[in-house]
């Protein structure tokens, strides 16, 4: 009964749009306690305080929901149809990540989560709980426990099936459904995601400092950026994909199920446009976008880094008349984008 049921839970995600499906038990990954303890000690969250917080739940699944007996892990592809680091080379344009092209992936990989525990309820019964990213949640690791892929030395999810381009969800359960077998590394010798980062964030392999990652820059760090780090931000206003992006597993990249995660449109946007948006005028452009919960004075930060970081001497006046804003971090970005353009 219990095989029969996974079967169908498996065809199910898939028709639900996962490109993947492996299940664990809570308590499938003891390691994640001494990792997780060793990344805090180094001090390598940086401002992201929330990861020290409730470390007893993160650290152990199974004390999250002492109740669940299976996890199921999912995964869902939102791998570009473009070269996402072409961007790069047009210093005049913003890039953002690919998952932040386009709408919110919370809101659509949890609608997703919830019909397919709808569905398990509806065939086995039991009590479900779902969870995307906002929760003490080791997903990675559940992740590898549950056969989906292995954790890369860039610290993400990779498979031999589809890649490194995924969102991960899971579904806590009461029923005590068959598990699947771990998957084992299979990064060999390759080093590409290490040695194509920007800002030298890998400290050793499958060891981040996130405190130098460009996506930790420009999403979570409050205030001005160091000023040894801007120069590597690039062109880089929200994330950095370049880690992601050399995989060479991705050869086996599967197509994003949903368009929703592709950008209305292809084109990257223009520095000069993005640094004179006020806070309405960003709400408004950014509605439903992952990029929104930055705020504008984040993100103008940003975009006068890339600006100061182009070359573009025409761009030195869009510079300036940020030098007086009312965000001391937009002013000191615009005064050393400023610096950096002058004659």
């Amino acid at each position: 009964m219990s095989v029969a049921l996974k079967q169908r839970l498996v065809a199910a995600a898939r028709a639900e749009g996962f490109v993947d499906c492996g299940l664990c038990r809570p308590s499938a990954v003891p390691e994640v306690p001494a990792r997780l303890r060793a990344f805090l000690d180094a001090g390598y969250h940086g401002q992201m305080a929330w990861l020290a917080e409730r470390t007893a739940w993160r650290a152990d699944p199974a004390a999250l929901w002492p109740e669940a007996r299976t996890v199921i892990m999912l995964a869902e592809s939102y791998a570009p149809r473009h070269d996402p680091l072409a961007v790069l080379n047009h210093p005049d344009r913003g890039a953002v990540s690919v998952y932040a092209q386009g709408r919110d992936y919370h809101d659509v990989v949890k609608k997703r989560l919830k019909r397919l525990a709808r569905w398990l309820i509806a065939e086995a019964g039991g009590a479900v709980k779902v969870f995307v990213d906002t929760a003490p949640v080791p997903e990675k690791a559940l992740a590898q426990a549950a056969g989906l892929g292995w954790q890369g030395k860039h610290t993400n999810i990779v498979s031999r099936d589809w890649g490194n381009w995924a969102f991960l969800g899971a579904i806590f359960t009461t029923l005590d459904l068959p598990v699947d077998t771990p998957e084992h590394d299979h990064c060999g010798s390759c080093r590409a995601c290490l040695d194509i980062c920007p800002t030298g964030a890998f400290v050793a392999p499958y060891r981040m400092d996130a405190r130098r990652c460009v996506s930790y820059l420009t999403i979570e760090h409050r205030g001005p950026v160091p000023d040894d780090l801007r120069a590597g931000i690039g062109n880089r206003i929200y994330g950095c994909d370049d880690c992601l992006a050399v995989c060479p597993w991705n050869k086996f990249a599967v197509a994003a199920s949903d368009l929703r995660y592709h950008a209305d449109d292809p084109q990257p946007p223009a520095l000069a446009e993005l640094a004179v948006l006020d806070d309405a005028g960003f709400r408004a452009r950014f509605a439903g976008s992952p990029i929104k919960r930055i705020g504008r004075d984040r993100f103008v930060r940003n975009v006068l880094y890339a600006i100061g970081n182009s070359g573009i001497a025409a761009l030195r006046g869009v510079a300036a008349g940020l030098m007086t804003d009312p965000d001391p971090a937009v002013a000191d970005a615009a005064r050393w984008a400023v610096r950096r353009l002058a004659p």
